[in-house]
């Protein structure tokens, strides 16, 4: 796909989106993080918002287990628009991915059984009460949390969420702004069809992370000091994650959480499973994390090397993965691999993912790739998974697998 240039900067073309936004939308809120990104397009909003002198929603999630200094940076954003925001801090049990435990995968914040080994307390005026929002379900998946919250907001009014993505940070982010159909009248490319009341708004997708910093250089506006530390820490800008670090791509920092807040780090260890561990061994590759090139063990091939890795899982786990690997293994057999999946193949077609192997499972294995994406699975919506594991355990039975 073409750039198409606007004539404009990116800082005068996010400005246009934005007074749109608000000449079109009667109900505003915006979806805030603490980063880098987020915290650039809240200061331009409320800049709009305050010279039209309208009151916008601001919503942050807050996992519990997250930087100290990106919780500062949050309060002190809610603290300078105060008069001008509607402030949803939500501290509920949500249920998150960790990735540093086959024992805890996925792991429940602001669990009321757990209260004595929270990270930290909620802040004074955080919305921990469930009953705040009927859609609301304990432990629901952050995914699901976020659009539920969209859905309820709007109501019956025609309501814009502003989301500070940019379309260069991944391929996934560009898909989601770069994707046909779903725009405003065919043509606000930086819109995104949600609900027949709600439409997601991404005033900055055209920002690369130059742009990013010479606006908080340039303002002078509050921002989240931790990426000072990260710098110092010798980190490159694409290194610079703020997101709580145990999912299965922001492991790869989990190092540097305890190098920079130590005591946040002492409490972390405690609350979740397999984070000092992970700091310990992420930054390793092979067989310790399933990184570039991994081995099997002598007299090994790699269906039995993965059969040894599934013995070693606790048996929740265990059966969680045997499910994806039945299913990843019957669906290739009926793609031209009817004798099964070979042990290994040509490695850019395993990287491509174009070929099935049993290489490919243990990489997914050593990796402790819950969802296994590794494999072209993506994540269960939450309430579903139940059903998934009665549906599966059928299946199996049928395919013999």
């Amino acid at each position: 796909m073409a750039k198409i240039g606007l004539g404009v900067n990116v800082y005068e073309a996010a400005r246009q989106r934005i007074a749109w936004t608000f000449d079109t939308f009667p109900r505003i809120y915006v979806s805030f993080s603490g980063g880098k990104d987020s915290t650039v397009m809240l200061h331009m909003v409320m800049d709009e918002a305050i010279a039209r002198r309208r009151k916008v929603g601001v919503l942050f999630v807050d996992l519990e287990g997250q930087y100290r200094l990106t919780i500062d940076h949050i309060q002190e954003c809610y603290d300078l628009y105060a008069e001008h925001i509607e402030p949803y801090w939500v501290a509920l049990p949500i249920h998150l991915r960790n990735a540093v435990s086959a024992y805890e995968p996925q792991w429940v914040c602001w669990q009321p059984d757990r209260r004595d080994d929270w990270i930290r307390q909620p802040p004074a005026g955080a919305i921990t009460d469930p009953a705040q929002f009927p859609f609301y379900r304990y432990a629901m998946e952050f995914e699901d949390f976020v659009p539920g919250f969209g859905h309820w907001y709007a109501g019956d009014e025609l309501t814009a969420c502003f989301v500070g993505i940019r379309s260069d940070e991944s391929l996934n982010r560009w898909r989601t702004i770069a994707g046909h159909g779903n725009k405003w009248d065919g043509e606000h490319k930086y819109t995104q069809w949600m609900s027949q009341t709600l439409w997601n708004v991404y005033p900055i997708y055209d920002w690369r992370v130059d742009d990013i910093w010479t606006y908080h250089g340039k303002r002078g506006r509050p921002y989240n000091k931790l990426y000072d530390l990260m710098h110092k820490a010798g980190l490159s800008l694409s290194q610079m994650r703020i997101c709580q670090p145990y999912g299965d791509d922001q492991r790869r920092g989990l190092w540097l959480f305890h190098l920079i807040e130590p005591d946040t780090w002492a409490r972390v260890v405690a609350r979740v499973n397999g984070a000092n561990g992970g700091a310990l061994y992420i930054q390793e590759s092979g067989n310790m994390t399933g990184y570039r090139s991994i081995s099997k063990p002598e007299g090994h091939t790699w269906q039995s090397f993965a059969i040894l890795l599934l013995e070693s899982l606790p048996p929740r786990t265990q059966e969680h993965f045997e499910n994806k690997i039945a299913t990843f293994v019957h669906w290739w057999q009926v793609r031209g691999y009817p004798d099964g999946i070979p042990d290994e193949a040509d490695p850019e077609d395993e990287a491509a993912k174009r070929a099935p192997s049993w290489r490919r499972v243990c990489k997914a294995l050593l990796r402790n790739d819950y969802w296994c994406k590794g494999l072209s699975f993506s994540q269960h919506k939450s309430g579903a998974y139940e059903r998934y594991l009665k549906v599966m355990k059928n299946r199996r039975a049928k395919w013999g697998v």
